[in-house]
């Protein structure tokens, strides 16, 4: 494995355009739902998940006969029917309990009860309409709201993490100047990508080919050969793009092996698309969450306690933990911390991964309590955090690889006109509006995991890149290009980039942001034993200018291998192949986190600034700008960094101002699942975006002195719209959306 080196890397070639921009634009790239070989496209069946219609309970009879009957139905399973797996619980990232057709109970309201295979999906569809379910209910609980007093910790793992308490807490309250106490809610959030779930799935004897829309290729290899306990060899596993994951897509969910059990009982390929409104229950969600805060300061300013309690909704089928108390623990200095985060147990489905998990929510409530305490301390809100400023993780007791946080607050308020604020609310006002500017941190780890990589150099002068990886739209195939043509000296258009196949070198999940971190050393290490198998061919090669130097002092430069002490010296790698056999050059690097990682805390970091109007007869919202700088190390691509980061300030948009999964209270089931009712943010919601990076590299995260950028830009916005809002009306929101209805009655 390559040595990492401390010393700051050089930049990367750049590639101003998406590596495969085109193809999606003229459709030459396909989604999961659009492959129509290698199988025989005429034998392709299609699969329609049927869902349960209550909430809790067990399935009494399925009457399937008029469905049989039906045109072009080939088959239908259900949990009378369906072939009983051998296969344990799925596999990591997350070991999700499964609806897969082996028992007759129900846990929640839209869980997926049968399976409809046709000829057509129209045809499935309709089908699925004839079926005759018959239920024996149970009493449920779907609104956890009611349930509070029911809280505990998660079953997983059973008791309360080590640094959730620091100091005396009740000493530091009682001792403060001033004292915050409130508590902030955030609602149920479904993920919407563009592109929905989707499989399509053949088995070729004992062997299984599946195209899985999913952001984990490896993780979904593992869950299948688990499932259905089959070598995992026999499981190959293809997803060249993503149309947006977000996290939905980074588990198996129960349609994938629902598929796949079609293919198996009609020996056909399968085709499995979920509808819109399926998105919402059977694949996950973020959760809701309850969040008692309370800040305590002397009059200048410093934290003397924090306390933070988070209570979320639960599926009655399996914990999944949303700590939204993670920012509060490591954002601010301060010699008193408690924080615990409990669930309620619901009849709803299981929650899941949404972009910056935990610390979305987490900075979305605890920088609104921050600005509420500047206003008590009658402090300027950038002041108050400047003057909480975390030299170290105060709770780890450990540095930060890098933090530049300081810089970014400076640079976003000078940028954005921050002095210009008045503290005072509703007096900023243009004609029938109210004016209001608002700021708060950004934050989210900066994780890394083993990965690996292969590189190849080809005759004529053009390379290839391969790594298990997948790209959701994040920009991987653009930096995996740009890695490999910076090891190997080469213009990145000339590098073939492969990615989305689980025959490819392992790699992570697409999530955690962590694939440039993860991936982009593997491949480094690959080119830089690619360039010195080269550099053994060009010594030992009497016919190279070459001959006879040390391996080592060569490098690749522009196409050619060149003596590092005399730039005359040097033979194009073309020719030296086409004299050496015309035979590729391949290596297969790796790469993982460094020993002395654990030692250190790595974090990014963000400022963000946000300016509204505030209409005063209706009090609808509008961002009119968001100015944000972000500490996130180097970065690898400026157009797809930067869009990113803008994405997920749109997405904090919605966060802020319209994004809530509302549920039926009697019947559990999500009743606006659809994107007509759900609502996300549109072009014309969105004011002007001006973002920037500091751009200092982090050299203790990675060679490459990135740290990942997918999700910070959906932390800490949504509070800075908050917080501009109060200073345009004077009323304060806690709960989201921030919407009319809830700032007229504030």
């Amino acid at each position: 494995m390559m040595q990492e080196e401390a010393k700051a890397p050089k930049p990367m070639p750049q590639l101003d355009h998406r590596y495969e921009g085109i193809g999606k634009v003229t459709g030459s790239i396909k989604y999961a739902a659009e492959f129509t070989s290698p199988f025989n496209k005429a034998d392709l069946l299609y699969a329609y998940v049927v869902q349960s219609t209550i909430p809790s309970g067990t399935i009494a009879s399925i009457d399937v006969t008029a469905a049989n009957k039906a045109p072009g139905v080939v088959s239908i399973l259900t949990p009378f029917n369906a072939p009983k797996l051998a296969g344990g619980p799925p596999q990591p990232p997350a070991r999700r309990n499964l609806s897969l057709l082996q028992d007759t109970e129900v846990h929640y309201n839209g869980q997926p009860i049968a399976l409809v295979v046709a000829r057509s999906l129209n045809q499935a569809v309709a089908a699925a309409r004839m079926l005759k379910v018959k239920y024996t209910a149970k009493p449920a609980k779907v609104t956890f709201t009611n349930h509070l007093g029911e809280a505990r910790w998660p079953k997983n793992p059973g008791k309360e993490p080590p640094g959730n308490h620091r100091g005396d807490v009740n000493d530091g309250f009682a001792r403060a100047a001033a004292v915050v106490d409130n508590t902030y809610i955030t609602p149920i959030q479904n993920h919407n990508p563009m592109e929905p779930h989707s499989t399509i799935a053949w088995w070729e004897g004992e062997k299984l080919n599946v195209y899985d829309a999913t952001q984990y290729i490896t993780g979904d290899k593992m869950s299948i050969a688990k499932t259905f306990n089959i070598p995992l060899d026999y499981v190959h596993v293809m997803n060249p793009v993503v149309g947006g994951g977000f996290g939905c897509k980074g588990s198996m969910w129960s349609h994938v092996p629902l598929c796949i059990l079609a293919s198996r009982v009609t020996g056909k390929p399968v085709k499995l698309m979920l509808a819109r409104e399926q998105m919402y229950g059977p694949v996950g969600a973020r959760p809701s969450t309850v969040n008692k805060i309370k800040l305590g300061a002397s009059a200048d300013g410093k934290l003397l306690a924090i306390q933070h309690d988070v209570v979320m909704n639960a599926s009655a089928m399996e914990d999944f933990t949303e700590h939204a108390e993670s920012p509060t623990k490591i954002l601010y200095d301060s010699p008193a911390l408690s924080v615990s985060a409990r669930m309620v147990e619901v009849n709803l489905g299981v929650s899941t991964f949404m972009r910056a998990p935990g610390e979305a929510p987490g900075t979305a409530v605890l920088e609104i309590a921050m600005d509420e305490l500047a206003e008590k301390l009658k402090m300027d809100p950038l002041q108050l955090r400047l003057v909480n400023y975390a030299e170290k993780d105060p709770t780890e007791d450990k540095p930060w690889t890098d933090k530049h946080l300081k810089e970014a607050y400076m640079q976003a308020a000078q940028r954005f006109g921050w002095s210009k604020r008045n503290p005072t609310p509703g007096q900023m006002t243009e004609g029938n509006e109210l004016i209001g500017y608002g700021m708060a941190t950004a934050t989210y780890p900066a994780n890394r995991s083993a990965a690996q990589a292969v590189v190849r150099m080809l005759p004529g002068g053009k390379a290839f890149v391969g790594s298990g990886s997948q790209d959701l739209g994040t920009g991987t195939y653009t930096i995996m290009a740009q890695a490999a043509a910076q090891g190997l000296g080469i213009d990145p258009t000339l590098v073939e980039v492969k990615l989305g196949d689980s025959t490819l070198p392992k790699a992570p999940v697409s999530g955690g942001s962590q694939s440039a971190a993860s991936v982009l050393p593997a491949i480094q290490d690959a080119a830089q034993q690619v360039v010195l198998k080269l550099a053994d061919l060009a010594v030992n090669d009497t016919q190279s200018p070459l001959h006879g130097l040390r391996t080592l002092d060569l490098v690749a430069k522009g196409g050619n291998l060149v003596n590092k002490n005399n730039a005359a010296q040097v033979d194009n790698i073309s020719s030296l192949l086409a004299r050496n056999g015309n035979h590729p050059v391949e290596a297969q690097g790796s790469a993982e986190p460094g020993q002395g990682a654990s030692a250190m805390s790595a974090h990014s970091w963000g400022a963000v600034f946000a300016e509204v109007a505030v209409d005063k007869s209706t009090y609808m919202v509008k961002v009119r700008r968001v100015v944000a700088t972000y500490d996130v190390g180097t970065l690898l691509n400026e157009k797809t960094g930067l869009n990113q980061l803008m994405g997920g300030i749109v997405w904090s948009v919605g966060f802020a101002l319209e994004e809530e999964t509302h549920i039926d209270p009697v019947y559990g089931r999500t009743v606006n699942e659809n994107l007509a009712e759900y609502h996300v943010p549109v072009n014309a919601d969105i004011g002007t975006l001006d973002v920037t990076v500091v751009g200092i590299p982090d050299m203790k995260v990675a060679p490459t002195g990135a740290r990942g950028i997918g999700e910070i830009g959906n932390t800490g916005a949504a509070a800075a719209i908050a917080n501009a809002i109060y200073n345009a009306t004077g009323k304060r929101v806690r709960e989201y959306p921030i919407t009319p209805d809830k700032i007229m009655l504030a």
